[in-house]
């Protein structure tokens, strides 16, 4: 049965749909030794190459793995830098024959739970605003924030990328001219957290994601570190999704299960961080 281009490469771990119809236009992409078009359909049979050279497609029963990573701030979300940043890439456990993605990026100064998953159709599920997977962020604001100003954050401001808004808003501790506040939001559009802020004329001097859906940042996953998620939290965030899961993801192998417990006993002694 043939599926669409972007959707056989999202699902190898090749980035989101949106990209990859980027990557197909550019030229990046050919089957059969042809150049690519949006539209196209592939299967098993064809040989799909990206900037060259030959992909390995994602097996129909593939196990699904997500990481968490805790993101310090200095960081980028890219899988290089041009400019010779740390990227979240750069500490995190290597696959063979398949690749990690990044769920909904973070900026270089926002800190905090960070998804990668080898599954391309996850992560653009979990992405995607039609699935109304909501983020939760930690933020520290400069500058008076009124019940009018928290009214508007909620209800909708216009951006210049379109409307915007947070689903809650949630005062904390207040300190001088700065304020906490937990934010969540449907969506995650580029620095949209900073943006909504800065429309009312307040400045975020810090900002942490501390959830994405279900997925709560764990007290012990210190700053650089991962953690790969259990078969519960998994579980939860696959059905967050509608995803449904592969039969190797119905059986845990016993080699799965000692892996994780090891990395417990080693985030939860306060091991060597990731670095």
């Amino acid at each position: 049965m043939s599926e669409k281009l972007q959707k056989v490469l999202a699902a190898a771990g090749y980035g989101s749909r949106r990209e990859l119809e980027q990557w197909i236009t550019d030229g990046r992409v050919e089957v059969n030794g042809k150049p690519a078009k949006l539209g196209d359909r592939v299967t098993a049979e064809d040989a799909i190459s990206v900037d060259g050279k030959r992909i390995k497609l994602a097996a129909a029963d593939q196990k699904i793995r997500v990481l968490l990573y805790n993101k310090p701030e200095g960081e980028v979300c890219t899988r290089s830098d041009p400019e010779g940043r740390k990227t979240v890439f750069d500490h995190l456990p290597r696959l063979t024959g398949e690749r990690w993605v990044v769920v909904g990026r973070l900026d270089i100064n926002t800190t905090g739970l960070l998804l990668f998953t080898n599954n391309g159709e996850l992560a653009n599920r979990l992405m995607h605003p039609s699935y109304q997977v909501d983020r939760e962020y930690l933020v520290r604001v400069h500058g008076a924030v009124d019940d009018a100003m928290i009214k508007r954050l909620r209800e909708g401001v216009l951006l210049e990328d379109g409307p915007a808004k947070f689903s809650d808003v949630v005062p904390g501790e207040r300190v001088g001219s700065n304020g906490w506040y937990t934010v969540a939001l449907m969506e995650g559009r580029n620095r949209e957290v900073r943006r909504l802020w800065e429309s009312q004329g307040v400045e975020v001097n810090r900002l942490k994601r501390v959830r994405f859906g279900p997925i709560f940042m764990p007290s012990y996953v210190r700053m650089g570190q991962w953690i790969e998620l259990d078969d519960r939290a998994l579980a939860d965030l696959l059905a967050a999704t509608n995803m449904p899961a592969s039969k190797k993801q119905r059986k845990q192998l016993p080699e799965d299960r000692k892996r994780w417990e090891r990395q417990m006993k080693r985030l939860r002694s306060k091991g060597p961080s990731s670095r």
